[in-house]
């Protein structure tokens, strides 16, 4: 009898890329944002991506599992450029804000992004239902990569509580912009609810803020 072995088909680990690789995958990812801002989520195909970023088909399978993941890949890096650019902008405007005047101002700043990238809000909407496992793995780091912008963003708010607090505005942000992209609201409703809840969950630590 003939013994099968099984053929590891995983992507390889992003920790154990070459800087060549490391280059290959980032032209995957920067193909496959431009792809989604000309022709949107649904029509992109894996063979467009392989053709704009230079990269062969079947050595794109070996970066990414499947085109769940790819975009899931795509939007956690875009959205990581775009927290590090709201909190880089929230530590330099901290003097005589409140702790929810500074977290508005955030989020107000986030949904702008989103709002000048429509494609991108929906590609972040469509890849948050996907079942791959490697797309999840790349869900769930933009889901800390959140957390820790929230953390820095949300200093005055004690550690006991912060998780919950960062929890409950993480998942407003996300439920609104959901809302928004399906057309169940409009983005200025959305907008505004999201900052009504900072709001709610923020002013109570504001007497502790050092920056009110």
């Amino acid at each position: 009898m003939v013994k099968v072995t099984k053929v590891d088909l995983s992507p390889r680990p992003v920790e154990a890329m070459s800087p060549r690789q490391l280059e290959r995958r980032g032209n995957l990812i920067a193909a496959a944002l431009a792809l989604v801002t000309e022709i949107g989520v649904e029509r992109l195909q894996m063979r467009q991506v392989s053709e704009r970023s230079g990269v062969a088909l079947g050595t794109t399978y070996r970066y990414f599992s499947s085109k769940d993941h790819l975009l899931a890949a795509a939007i956690a890096e875009w959205h990581h450029s775009l927290l590090t650019d709201l909190v880089g902008e929230a530590r330099g405007r901290r003097a005589g804000l409140t702790a929810s005047d500074r977290m508005v101002r955030f989020v107000r700043h986030g949904m702008r992004a989103y709002q000048r990238q429509p494609e991108l809000a929906r590609l972040r909407v469509s890849v948050a239902a996907s079942t791959d496992p490697f797309a999840s793995e790349a869900l769930q780091a933009m889901a800390k990569a959140d957390g820790a912008a929230l953390r820095a963003v949300m200093s005055e708010v004690p550690p006991s509580t912060g998780d919950v607090v960062r929890h409950i505005v993480g998942h407003a942000w996300q439920g609104e912009l959901t809302a928004w992209v399906t057309g169940r609201t409009t983005l200025d409703d959305a907008r505004r609810r999201l900052e009504d809840v900072v709001r709610l969950v923020l002013t109570p630590y504001e007497a502790a803020d050092p920056a009110a």
